[in-house]
């Protein structure tokens, strides 16, 4: 059988590079685009074996250069996301809506079978935050351009190649003091990494036609609970202590000046609402792909670069009220 053609865009991140891996084992041919070739090259092509990677360097609004990569292609996969605006263009309409129209417009000029766009959960009820409001736009577009195209709305990803876990156990790690935005209460169903890439490849192998799937694990935790269960990992006791709306603002106001934010205000306002399944709209879970991987148990393997004695500590965990 011949290989199929993916084309990713994003996958030098935590999730590309587990799709790669997952698409090239099962004999999918793919081709990266990255802005930088010389700094992300290195990640990537260690990912799979030569004949089934090809990197490509490109600005991605270069439709020129791009439209070039969607005449072998089969498959379109679009996994770039910002967290936060940055200067050069790096803004969330840009990012968010202006770049997966112009895919999607490619998608239907050159008759791809199939597109794929990450998107986010929780976006709906955030209407306040420009992020959540990039996202919704961004899906418009998406499935006016091109309807066989899937939206896939993770909640919150994690792996040992996170920006999550690994920058809050680093930050339990080393502050007495933690806050806890809106009293902790706000909910996510965190799914692994690998959960996610297995319901990419479900989508892309079976030719699965939902057009909006909600992504999540297989627990639903407070945020104050994610923090007590990575402190719990680590072998920390820290103050967890909920601060006032006007505080959270302050703080938001100063982390969100240094280079790369851990909270920014916009986040402020999408902290404020669950991260967790609507309801209105098929899950992974209905569509034949259940996560597995429980948040607790997955962290463990790679939390002891936070403890004391790193890998040869004793795996004694104590919780917040011994």
């Amino acid at each position: 059988m011949k290989a199929k053609n993916c084309l990713i865009f994003g996958g030098s991140g935590q999730i590309g590079r587990h799709l790669i891996r997952k698409l090239t084992k099962n004999n999918y041919k793919v081709t990266v685009v990255t802005r930088n070739i010389h700094q992300k090259s290195y990640i990537i092509k260690t990912q799979a074996n030569a004949g089934y990677i090809d990197i490509v360097e490109a600005n991605i609004f270069d439709e020129e250069k791009i439209r070039k990569l969607f005449k072998n292609a089969d498959i379109c996969i679009n996994l770039i996301g910002i967290l936060y605006e940055k200067k050069r263009g790096a803004t969330f309409n840009n990012i968010h809506a202006i770049f997966p129209s112009l895919l999607s417009k490619l998608c239907k000029e050159y008759n791809i079978n199939k597109f794929v766009h990450v998107s986010a959960l929780g976006i709906n009820n955030a209407t306040d935050s420009d992020y959540a409001i990039s996202k919704l736009e961004g899906e418009k577009k998406v499935l006016e351009n091109f309807p066989l195209s899937t939206i896939l709305r993770p909640s919150i990803v994690y792996s040992v190649d996170d920006n999550f876990t690994t920058n809050f156990m680093s930050l339990l790690s080393k502050l007495p003091v933690f806050p806890l935005y809106y009293a902790g209460k706000t909910k996510f169903m965190p799914i692994h990494c690998s959960d996610l890439t297995d319901i990419i490849y479900f989508v892309i192998s079976k030719n699965i036609d939902t057009q909006i799937v909600e992504c999540i694990g297989p627990e639903i935790i407070t945020f104050k609970e994610i923090l007590e269960k990575l402190l719990i990992l680590i072998n920390k006791k820290r103050l967890l202590i909920p601060f006032p709306l006007i505080l959270a603002q302050l703080s938001a106001k100063f982390f969100q000046l240094f280079p790369s934010p851990i909270l920014t205000e916009d986040q402020l306002k999408l902290l404020r609402h669950d991260n967790i399944n609507s309801g209105k709209y098929k899950t992974n879970a209905d569509i034949g792909v259940p996560s597995r991987k429980n948040f607790f148990n997955e962290v463990e393997k790679y939390s002891f670069m936070w403890r004391d004695g790193g890998q040869f500590s004793t795996k004694k965990y104590h919780s917040q009220s011994d």
